[in-house]
């Protein structure tokens, strides 16, 4: 540490965050927050005074400064400003971000842009702004301008729910985390077989009953509906939509565990605690089986605003290919009617997938030719693609031998081999516009805290959320370890609990 005479760090260059911007033009002074800085809004709009609100929330702990939000025009401060000329171009979830002496100023066309766009402007301040207690500064942005917009609409991430319960309070932590990074999609899995997540009122016992344990026999859990309309209010104040899975038609014996009548024979298997995949299955002849899906896609249609709901359709090896295809002719049909959009795993790509439906690619590179050629084909003809490649983008992989969180079905997956792939050119013959976007899934069968969370999260779920928004053109593994590593001050500072992986060149402690 430097004496009373040392001069202030450099303040961190524009191009120096995650991820990448699309385009950076740095110089000139730098902009420094001061007891007198104001966040303005100009135009006062109820969003923009939001994101103002927020702003000041996360600044003012650590700087003791007042941070006024105020809606009076002026050219100073940290101004927040929505629509206007200079944000043509920028999208539904773009920004500009303009620093010099008297003033930073971001400007998009939409609410998610401007959030975005402090996002960036976090990470531009002293890693210490993100404490929450008062610390010295200087609170330094370097000059410049930055536009930015994303490669991909969709940039998600997955918390499995099932094989571990989560709580409210532990889904917005990672909200939090997720928001920093850009993403824009919170995909819940919530049902499995060792876990029904979510209250319905037309077949109640799925959460009580179905609910009420987890892997390893543990107490479980559910959110009631007043649980869930919070998770999306919260992620909704964070700018990502909520895409809820229900698995289906394996992956069920939650349900099946539930409700006698599901099973073809009329009996209910005991509750499942361990880990295995693929042995149970609704019953695709019986009537019930339908009525239990309407009902089930009817009330989670009605309770989330965004337009996709997830119907599962992975690893049904309990179920023939002929009842799988004629479950998921029907089951489709069911999510249109209730004004929603079907995403499913590619597996999906095995029946019929529906007009405007996205399939889920979660192979790997022991996938066989014909599934992947399959998956392929299916994009050829419309299905848009959301790409989860298990040994690039699943967060519970291990990274290494010694990983004591995670699986290793996949492969290990170091920092380097998650990020370094292209998600354009990840399916060879698959057109570039059918891929929507990526996703970075964690399954929670050896996870049961927030830290276990986090430790498999960080490092590579940045990289991910990099893929997702940034060009191709900035993509480069030794520039981004770099900026990763500067990432880590930041994270002791907010108390995430990361793993240290010796490909990244971490600060010293």
């Amino acid at each position: 540490m430097g004496g009373p005479g040392a001069a202030a760090p450099a303040a961190t260059p524009l191009d120096q965050v995650i991820p990448a911007p699309a385009s950076v033009r740095g110089g000139g002074e730098a902009y420094t927050l001061g007891e007198g800085t104001r966040i303005r809004v100009p135009g006062g709009s109820g969003e923009g005074k939001k994101i103002a609100g927020y702003l000041a929330g996360l600044l003012r702990p650590a700087t003791g400064y007042g941070l006024p939000v105020t809606t009076k025009d002026g050219r100073d401060g940290i101004v927040l400003r929505l629509g206007g000329s200079g944000t043509k171009g920028l999208g539904a979830e773009g920004y500009r971000l303009t620093s010099g002496g008297r003033a930073v100023t971001i400007s998009a066309a939409r609410p998610a842009g401007l959030f975005h766009g402090v996002q960036t402007l976090r990470q531009l301040l002293p890693p210490d702004a993100e404490r929450q207690r008062d610390r010295p500064g200087p609170w330094r942005i370097a000059g410049g301008t930055i536009a930015d917009s994303p490669r991909y609409a969709y940039r998600g991430a997955m918390l499995d729910v099932s094989r571990h319960f989560f709580t409210v309070a532990q889904v917005k932590r990672y909200i939090d985390q997720l928001a920093m990074y850009k993403i824009n999609k919170l995909h819940l899995h919530l049902s499995d077989d060792q876990g029904w997540r979510i209250a319905l009122k037309s077949w109640p016992r799925l959460a009580t009953y179905g609910g009420s344990t987890q892997v390893g026999g543990g107490p479980g859990g559910y959110y009631t509906q007043d649980d869930y309309r919070e998770i999306i209010r919260y992620a909704a104040a964070h700018y990502l939509t909520v895409v809820p899975e229900i698995d289906m038609p394996g992956h069920t014996n939650a349900a099946l565990a539930s409700y006698a009548p599901l099973n073809c024979n009329g009996q209910a298997p005991p509750l499942y605690t361990g880990t295995q995949v693929g042995f149970s299955s609704l019953c695709v002849p019986k009537k019930e089986t339908y009525e239990f899906v309407d009902d089930v896609l009817r009330e989670l249609a009605a309770l989330t605003p965004g337009r996709a709901l997830h119907i599962g359709g992975d690893e049904a090896h309990s179920t023939s290919h002929e009842d799988y295809v004629t479950f998921m002719d029907k089951v489709q049909p069911v999510v249109a009617k209730y004004g929603k959009s079907v995403i499913g795993w590619h597996q999906l790509t095995g029946a019929h997938p529906a007009k405007g439906a996205a399939a889920q690619y979660w192979g790997y590179d022991k996938t066989g030719t014909a599934e992947r050629n399959q998956v392929v084909d299916a994009a050829r003809n419309g299905t848009k693609l959301i790409l989860s490649p298990a040994d690039r983008a699943y967060l519970d992989m291990k990274y290494d031998k010694n990983t004591p969180l995670g699986l290793s079905w996949a492969g290990y997956v170091g920092v380097e081999r998650s990020y370094d792939w292209d998600p354009g050119r990840y399916l060879d013959g698959a057109p570039a516009e059918s891929v929507l976007g990526v996703e970075a899934p964690l399954w929670s069968e050896t996870l049961s805290t927030s830290a276990h969370i986090e430790y498999m999260a960080f490092p590579r779920l940045p990289g991910i959320a990099e893929l997702g928004w940034s060009p191709a053109s900035t993509h480069d593994w030794d520039d981004y370890k770099v900026r990763l590593a500067a990432q880590g001050p930041r994270w002791d500072a907010l108390g995430i609990n990361y793993y240290r992986s010796p490909e990244v060149p971490w600060p010293a402690k």
